[in-house]
């Protein structure tokens, strides 16, 4: 299985958004938040679309196939 790469940082920073903030926006841990950007976890359907939401961008501009 590919690993799925990840613009999530970026987006965050470039939102003005801490993990904490973008984490209880969308309802989740810090450090699920910080997994997702670390590559440790991948995200589900769900989580990345709310990602996606909270982050005003779309779930392609977040997650990609290397």
């Amino acid at each position: 299985m590919a690993e799925l790469g990840t613009r999530l940082r970026e987006a965050r920073t470039e939102a003005g958004l801490t993990q904490a903030q973008l984490a209880e926006l969308i309802g989740v841990s810090r450090k699920t938040i910080n997994t997702v950007e670390n590559g440790v976890f991948v995200p589900s359907t769900t989580l990345a679309l709310k990602l996606a939401r909270a982050l005003k961008t779309n779930v392609e501009t977040l997650f990609f196939l290397p």
